[in-house]
């Protein structure tokens, strides 16, 4: 290593390649540099040679005069070698290359281009294949428990299947683009390793430090195998791989998971080679071969000694490894559980012999290896609606979030108002939110809507994985559900439902909203509390991985009738009626009183068209009346509408047998006002109208009403527009071609919208969960040590009969005790707040 660091040259590739009695292939390697689509001038060659002693130096120095050449004075393996390069690199990435490989032009433009991008990528992957393009070298890196990294793509024809830009846990050393920075930072390779394993050991710890290696495979490189190690013997290329198999393990496991593995590795290790050595392992066993006396040596072969050997030479490094162990652990960013994702197949036993495989299964289930590097997740989904057969949105929406998640995880279904469901492949449970507790502590991500976080503060606290579903914006509904009431309560119960808004967005390490204008919305609440931070920006600069577009969904298979549900089986509505459906609640966001008005001047024009409201009452209890939906049956009563044209169910229909009304209606329906709420909403019950392929007939200025017009669903209308309304249903009602025209298009675009299409991005988070990485560190340490100011919006003063309606509301929750607690509550924040004013 030279004393002093050469310095960096920013926007430089060094292209860094080692010789070992190599030079034909080394200057061939060198020479295909020149072909690169990059500046030359902005290239730097570094070549080491590992004490050749053949005259290797000499010839690539003549053949390659631009060459920076490093001659080492001894073998210090490929992770020496590269190291020693790297040391004498000025560029801002380094990039490795073996000798025996050549580069497609837009190797280094590829690679680089993705660092410059995301700053959180740390090591580009390129994709390396065969000398002739034709067969995969390396497309993605996989591990095993017991620590051997392998390419289980190798060999395979390169079909265009691997064409996807991915997460890696570690590149091929045969051709991979780095920051020279972040290199020398981790240490670079461990030159215990001399050769095999040091590039797995390499990604291994720059994800577990926090960055990312990305496979790129628009970064191509050819790779033509020499078989370097057949003239030494295959017997110490076994040795390498077992021995750096366990120096992997026991640098870069926690604590907890290589107490567990270590063990079984070990005896694993030991075990393999002498299966694949082919010895008698009972030579020395008494009971099972009793003879064998006189001469004391053995006659055994090389491969089967592999194994006990590494084990000795890892016992060798033991004090160095454990220093550098305990360093790397102290700066750890990842999980275990986070990365085992990325290790792909994990319980690969790799060897295929009877011998071994007996052996292998049994340590997998005496130590019970198989549930450390599941990539099954424990996941629990919190609702605070009703699981019952009346179902409202945000049950339905964590019901089936539970259903999509349990096809690859073990999920539990938790709600703290009423369970009444059960399925199959999952758990339905009702808790309170102090029983919470109990499924926090077993699950590994949590997942909740509304109001859990403010009833559970002590989630706050806790070290899982948690999302938060905000594709409700309470706040904005509150907006509109408390117009009229007293002022002073008015406040407190939008600032208390803003603040525990807010409260989530300080904690959540993922968040769900339903559609990109929400998403918009939630990203400038998001700045307002501190989250769009440095930390969470350079982890990724799309903050897709911190809030994604989850909508509503709907089933797969489109719906079957049952029964009549409607047509025939309401009095006043016949089968040959023409049917017009609100789909769901009469909320104080929406209009149905312009609505009533229009069917009162369209059964001037027919006589054959009715109005059906779905559901008056609210299957969740804890939901109060809405005002609007007392309006509407007022207003339908002084037109006298009310059962001749317009029809209220007084109840909530069954979430199971709601297609059997949707497929009896020939239109489906939203009115709103035009306010905040309208801008942000997400109608779930249009969805319904397209899972039954109704036309449509809704308010524009919403994302449905921009849906509905861009993909010809129906007709949308200004909002409190009467005239407009009666025209739409008119049209729709009364031209057939346009309706099947509308139909046709519903067909189309509700596949877009299944439950398993809208919860992809969901369903790829919890493949591999992490925390967010400005929550993982704990709020006080955010930012570079210093807390992240919450954004807390200062609730008016309490009026006396504000809180004489609490306490009533306080009183029907839980009687006498539920007041005393409440009462207790503000009492401590009041003195709490005191104390710190003073």
């Amino acid at each position: 290593m030279p004393a002093r660091r050469p310095t960096t040259r920013s926007g430089v590739v060094s292209v860094v390649t080692i010789n070992y009695k190599g030079a034909d292939d080394t200057i061939a390697c060198l020479q295909a540099l020149g072909s690169l689509d990059w500046p030359p001038d902005q290239v730097e060659l570094v070549c080491v040679d590992n004490a050749s002693g053949d005259g290797s130096a000499e010839r690539i120095r003549a053949a390659v005069p631009r060459v920076r050449l490093v001659e080492s004075p001894t073998n210090t393996g490929f992770a020496g070698g590269c190291n020693l390069g790297v040391a004498h690199a000025t560029g801002e990435y380094v990039a490795l290359l073996n000798n025996d490989a050549r580069p497609h032009p837009d190797w280094l433009r590829a690679a680089v281009d993705v660092l410059e991008r995301d700053p959180v990528v740390a090591c580009v992957a390129s994709k390396v294949l065969d000398w002739e393009g034709e067969r995969v070298d390396y497309v993605d890196g996989a591990l095993t428990w017991y620590g051997m990294g392998y390419k289980r793509e190798a060999e395979r024809p390169d079909t265009g299947e691997w064409d996807e830009p991915k997460d890696v846990l570690f590149a091929t050393g045969a051709a991979m683009v780095v920051r020279a920075a972040v290199y020398r930072e981790v240490g670079g390779f461990d030159e215990r390793f001399f050769m095999f394993y040091e590039d797995v050991d390499f990604g291994w710890r720059l994800n577990l430090l926090g960055h990312r290696v990305r496979y790129v495979p628009a970064s191509v490189a050819y790779h033509r195998h020499h078989v370097t190690m057949s003239k030494f013997g295959s017997w110490r290329e076994r040795y390498l791989l077992e021995r750096n198999a366990l120096l992997c393990l026991y640098k870069n496991l926690e604590d907890a998971t290589l107490a567990r593995v270590l063990a079984p590795a070990i005896s694993l290790a030991i075990r393999r080679t002498i299966a694949m050595g082919g010895d008698d392992p009972t030579v020395l066993d008494l009971q099972r071969s009793p003879g064998g006396e006189g001469s004391d040596r053995l006659e055994v072969s090389k491969t089967s000694l592999a194994g006990p050997y590494a084990v000795d030479y890892l016992v060798e490094q033991l004090p160095s490894l454990a220093e550098t162990r305990a360093e790397l652990q102290a700066r750890r960013r990842r999980r275990d559980r986070d990365l085992v994702p990325l290790f792909r197949q994990p319980m690969e036993p790799a060897v295929p012999n009877e011998y071994y495989q007996a052996g292998y299964e049994a340590l997998v289930e005496a130590f019970d290896i198989a549930e450390l590097f599941s990539l099954r997740r424990r996941i629990v989904v919190v609702t605070g609606d009703t699981l019952a057969d009346k179902m409202a949105g945000p049950g339905i929406r964590a019901f089936h979030l539970a259903e999509e998640l349990s096809r690859e995880h073990d999920v539990r279904l938790v709600s703290t108002t009423r369970n009444e469901m059960s399925h199959p492949r999952f758990a339905c449970l009702q808790s309170t939110h102090e029983g919470l507790k109990v499924h926090e502590k077993w699950c590994d991500v949590l997942i909740f809507q509304g109001f859990t976080l403010a009833r559970a503060p002590w989630l706050r606290a806790s070290t899982k994985v948690v999302v938060a579903d905000l594709y409700d914006p309470i706040h904005l509904e509150q907006l509109e559900q408390t117009r009229g009431q007293d002022p002073g309560r008015r406040g407190n119960d939008i600032a208390s439902t803003t603040n525990a808004l807010n409260d989530q967005l300080v904690r959540g390490d993922f968040f769900l909203c339903a559609s990109e204008k929400q998403r918009h919305f939630w990203l400038g609440q998001m700045a307002a509390v501190g989250r769009l931070n440095p930390r969470v920006y350079d982890d990724d600069s799309s903050l897709q991985s911190l809030i994604a577009t989850v909508p509503f969904g709907l089933p797969s298979e489109p719906p079957q009738r049952t029964r009549p549900a409607i047509k025939g089986v309401v009095p006043g509505i016949d089968h040959g009626d023409k049917v017009i459906l609100w789909a769901g609640g009469v909320y104080n966001w929406f209009d149905p009183l312009t609505l009533i008005r229009a069917m009162d001047k369209l059964r001037q024009r027919r006589d054959d068209v009715k109005l059906y409201f779905l559901g008056m009452r609210h299957p969740n209890p804890t939901v109060p009346e809405m005002r609007m939906g007392w309006l509407a049956q007022k207003l339908s009563a002084d037109l006298g509408l009310t059962d001749k044209a317009v029809f209220f169910n007084p109840g909530w229909v069954d979430y199971a047998d709601r297609q059997n009304y949707l497929l009896d209606a020939d239109v489906g329906v939203s009115t709103h006002f035009e306010h905040v709420e309208t801008t942000f909403s997400f109608r779930t019950r249009i969805l319904d109208y397209l899972w039954a392929g109704l036309p449509i007939v809704a308010t524009r200025g919403d994302t449905f009403g921009d849906l509905i017009a861009a993909e010809g669903l129906g007709v949308t209308v200004p909002d409190e527009d009467v005239d407009a309304l009666v025209e739409a249903l008119d049209k729709v009602l009364g031209d057939p071609a346009f309706a099947a025209e509308c139909r046709a298009n519903a067909e189309r675009v509700r596949q877009r919208f299944t439950w398993q299409a809208a919860l992809e991005p969901l369903l790829s988070f919890c493949r591999a969960p992490r925390r967010a990485p400005d929550t993982v560190l704990g709020t006080e340490d955010r930012d570079g040590g210093v807390r992240t100011p919450q954004l807390m919006v200062t609730p008016p003063p309490r009026s006396i009969r504000g809180d004489l309606k609490l306490i009533r509301e306080y009183f029907r929750e839980g009687g006498p005790r539920e007041v005393a607690r409440r009462a207790t509550g503000r009492l401590r924040r009041v003195v709490k707040e005191h104390a710190s004013e003073t």
